[in-house]
């Protein structure tokens, strides 16, 4: 049996395979991944924000992750809650992420 660590660790990487359209960057390096669960039936929750509330890639980007989540084979089903709280800035993203959209580093 693998350990809650490596599952999530897959979790992860497979979030990491999810590209916000607009941006084309994946949602982990854009700090949009506020948490994720897994309970003991392999229901995956998956907290996370958005760039700003009025982004219209809700639909999408949930159908992105429920279908990547889904290929750990610990993980049932997938629920996506959006939350607004803490808001999203650019400082949640990655170096990788800043550097790529021209940020600079604070």
């Amino acid at each position: 049996m693998r350990s809650a660590k490596e599952i999530k660790n897959d979790i992860i990487s497979q979030l990491m395979t999810v590209i916000d359209p607009e941006l084309n960057i994946d949602v982990v390096n854009l700090g949009l991944i506020y948490a994720i669960d897994l309970d003991k039936d392999g229901i995956c929750l998956i907290n996370m924000t958005l760039t700003t509330p009025a982004c219209p890639l809700t639909g999408i980007l949930t159908h992105r992750i429920t279908e990547a989540v889904k290929k750990v084979k610990e993980v049932k089903n997938v629920d996506v809650e959006f939350v607004w709280y803490p808001v999203w800035t650019p400082d949640r993203m990655s170096d990788a992420a800043k550097k790529v959209l021209g940020y600079k580093n604070s």
